[in-house]
């Protein structure tokens, strides 16, 4: 990088340099010429005197001819000087925010991810060291998050799985007894762990935009109540109310079994998470959002809530507001991150509104066309 200093100076010092040299030899030049014309006009003035050229160039003359000379020497050198210095500073400008971004990139490639450089500058090279930065964090946050993925799978993987080598490990042995009972509870844990690895394979297609959506245009009203209906077992179950509101909305251009895919993830949290005796209702309605139409489909409960800290991550993958309860109700941590990725698929977007205490409010907008 500094051989770049070095060419940039030279570059600029060479072209000031042609600069004076061509304005010296020039204003040389000019300046003999306009000298002699004003010489040959005294000898004209003096030819009744037979005054020759050669005489009239005299030791005043030639000493005035040599100064001139001289300054234009004299005023050159200095130019230059000042030439190569601002030359250099200007390199250096240049160079030394390049040289900063250089020795980042390095530290990148040797894994210091999130390492930013320090340029304050709103030219070309601030606004790349500004989207360097920014690159940076966000390739800091991918890892930090590839890192608590690979943790968070490995954990919900590990405990079905010892689960399962415990009890067959006890039958083996004799100590745990071999009954109906023991294996329904064993075949649930491969049913979870099922659901697991779907669910991640589901979401790491959507993340990668190879999910392939098979759209029609469809009433969301009726996979509203068709979901509802589905759920009113388990929402009976725990003496909830499940109810609709559905407003008239018009047909838009959906995947109708990934519709009901996140319906289904919406409600079944809801039950998972409302006490008994509560109340869940699902609206449908039409809205208008940065003047663009929606159908919005909410999902309202008067459960537990979640807090203010926990409510800006729940669409990340396995983040929980409450662990325990979790795994403990049946839930892979993954449900919502899913809806995040299929409603995006469609062009829509979901939103979370919840208070602690009070009960959560999903609403997933899906545009109309």
């Amino acid at each position: 990088m500094y051989s770049l200093t070095y060419r940039i100076t030279g570059l600029m010092f060479s072209l000031v340099a042609i600069t004076v040299f061509t304005m010296s030899y020039l204003a040389n030049y000019q300046m003999e010429v306009h000298f002699s014309a004003y010489l040959n006009q005294l000898l004209l003035q003096n030819m009744l005197s037979n005054i020759s050229m050669g005489s009239m160039m005299g030791t005043p003359e030639q000493a005035f001819l040599a100064n001139i000379h001289r300054s234009l020497v004299w005023y050159g050198a200095g130019i230059l000087v000042i030439g190569l210095v601002a030359s250099y500073a200007l390199a250096r400008s240049i160079t030394v925010p390049l040289r900063r971004l250089s020795a980042a990139t390095e530290a990148i490639e040797q894994g210091k991810l999130g390492h930013t450089v320090d340029i304050n500058s709103n030219d070309e090279v601030g606004r790349l060291a500004n989207t360097f930065n920014r690159m940076s964090r966000a390739l800091a946050e991918n890892n930090r998050l590839r890192k608590r993925l690979l943790a968070d799978i490995a954990h919900e993987l590990k405990t079905p799985l010892s689960v399962i080598q415990g009890n067959l490990e006890g039958m083996l042995e004799g100590v745990v007894e071999t009954s109906p009972e023991q294996l329904h509870s064993l075949y649930e844990e491969t049913v979870y762990l099922n659901k697991i690895i779907n669910e991640l394979r589901e979401l790491s297609l959507a993340e990668a935009g190879q999910l392939t959506l098979e759209r029609q245009l469809t009433d969301v009203n009726p996979l509203v109540s068709r979901a509802v209906n589905m759920l009113k077992p388990l929402a009976d179950e725990k003496k909830i109310k499940l109810a609709c509101s559905l407003q008239h909305v018009p047909e838009i251009s959906i995947d109708v079994m990934r519709i009901n895919q996140v319906l289904y993830n919406l409600l079944s949290n809801a039950v998972r998470y409302t006490p008994a005796n509560g109340k869940i209702e699902a609206v449908t309605a039409v809205v208008n959002l940065d003047s663009r139409e929606y159908v919005a489909i909410s999902i309202r409960d008067n459960g537990k809530g979640i807090s203010a800290d926990d409510l800006p991550h729940i669409f990340e993958h396995f983040y929980r507001a409450d662990f325990a309860r979790d795994r403990k109700s049946g839930g892979s941590g993954i449900g919502l991150a899913i809806v995040k990725q299929l409603v995006e698929l469609h062009g829509g977007k979901v939103e979370a509104k919840s208070e602690l205490g009070k009960g959560s409010e999903f609403t997933v907008y899906l545009p109309v066309n």
